[in-house]
């Protein structure tokens, strides 16, 4: 006779503890009604640690010296991967037809006899935060590259995520059907590749982005992202708490420029939760705006 284990059981008192952990280290907040929902997708992780409840997982992640090396699967397991290209574009439009324009316009360049700017100003600097596998900041660097704009600015780009797995996706640059569901077929033709894994995006266009790991909560881990003049940290906030909310986006305001702009998702509004940003209509999307000076 074959005899199958019992399944984890995840009990209240241990969903608490171990969801609230999560949510201090991770951002990720799980409702009560979601309890089965965690307990699904760490139940692999406690098997495969050897473990035989939650309640020991829990010891693990929070005192093991093995800890770090279980959070990266933990936000591997955790994480939501849906992107795909051309997601809410209207922010991509006022990015390089009234953002950078602005921009250019305030900047004392000069030209050069190629026709270019000359700044001796730093780069503009745009962060994708949690760009998932990619998809995101090659829809901006592709939006870029279409206006002309990396000719006509020094444009530093940084994408991060939370995921390892993730991230170690962006890198290859090879996307599915399922990620140009959006995304105009003559601009695919023109940025990417047919490859027997997928659609491979043409390799200028992929080095222009510097591919990080970064976990929003570690506030270490995205320091030097966090000054950059425009950031883009859409559909992430709707996995995590108002308080996790309110400590990332007053972290970003007191670490961007005087002038910045900060890009959420659709779904996604600070407007209760008193931000320091202020919200606007810009080229059609709406955008949070950094106009006042750097708190001291």
């Amino acid at each position: 006779m074959r005899f199958f284990p019992q399944p984890l059981q995840l009990t209240d008192s241990v969903f608490t503890i171990l969801r609230d952990l999560i949510h201090e280290r991770a951002g990720l907040f799980y409702e009560n009604e979601k309890r089965e929902i965690l307990a699904d997708k760490l139940t692999p992780r406690v098997i495969d640690c050897g473990l035989n409840s939650f309640l020991d997982y829990y010891y693990l992640l929070k005192y093991d010296a093995s800890a770090t090396a279980e959070w990266k699967a933990v936000i591997d397991v955790l994480s939501v991967q849906e992107t795909f290209f051309w997601r809410e574009s209207d922010a991509l439009t006022a990015l390089v037809e009234v953002l950078l324009p602005q921009y250019l316009a305030e900047r004392r360049g000069t030209f050069t006899p190629g026709g270019s700017y000359s700044f001796s100003s730093k780069p503009l600097r745009i962060w994708s935060a949690a760009c998932a596998t990619g998809e995101e900041p090659l829809s901006i660097v592709m939006a870029l590259e279409q206006g002309g704009w990396f000719e006509r600015l020094p444009i530093e780009l940084y994408a991060s995520d939370a995921a390892n797995g993730a991230i170690a996706k962006a890198r290859t640059g090879v996307y599915r059907e399922r990620s140009f569901r959006n995304f105009p077929e003559s601009l695919q033709e023109k940025y990417f590749t047919k490859s027997e894994f997928g659609w491979q995006v043409c390799s200028s266009l992929h080095k222009r982005i510097q591919w990080n790991v970064a976990n929003l909560m570690n506030l270490s881990e995205i320091e030097r992202f966090s000054q950059a003049d425009i950031i883009f940290c859409r559909n992430v906030f709707i996995y995590f708490s108002p308080d996790s909310i309110r400590k990332t986006v007053q972290y970003f305001y007191e670490r961007m420029p005087n002038r910045a702009y900060l890009f959420l998702g659709a779904s996604e509004s600070l407007l209760k939760l008193n931000s320091d940003f202020d919200l606007r209509e810009i080229g059609g999307a709406f955008v949070y705006v950094k106009e006042k000076a750097n708190k001291v």
